[in-house]
């Protein structure tokens, strides 16, 4: 093995804003520092508390999204909930893609399956 992945990186005009909206629709939480790392403090990241989903951190640039992302989450989970959070509707689901395209608040693009939990 060359590398493994220690987490996953998203770039966010408002970190801890966009941080926070992926805890509500994931169901994470803010990751503090221990006595070892500014305890109490948050860290820049979101974990999964039962430590099964990978660890998601929120780096601060200046400059809002342009242009599609090239990487992306895929979720299994209900559109409606995630839409009453603040996400949008990029793409709709279709009778060929059982998916939904949608985007955070900040504009970062996520699909969202609908079907049988296969996502296409």
């Amino acid at each position: 093995m060359t590398a493994a992945i220690r987490g996953i990186c998203l770039d966010a005009t408002d970190d801890r804003k966009l941080a926070e909206w992926w805890c509500s629709v994931l169901g994470y939480r803010l990751k503090l520092g221990t006595a070892h790392e500014m305890k109490g403090k948050w860290l820049g990241s979101i974990e999964d508390p039962e430590g099964k989903g990978p660890l998601i951190w929120f780096q601060q640039v200046p400059e809002g999204k342009t242009g599609k992302n090239r990487l992306h989450f895929d979720l299994l989970g209900d559109v409606d909930e995630i839409l009453a959070l603040g996400a949008s509707v990029v793409t709709a689901s279709s009778e060929e893609n059982q998916w939904y395209v949608l985007a955070d608040p900040e504009g970062n693009e996520f699909c969202v399956g609908t079907g049988d939990g296969v996502l296409t």
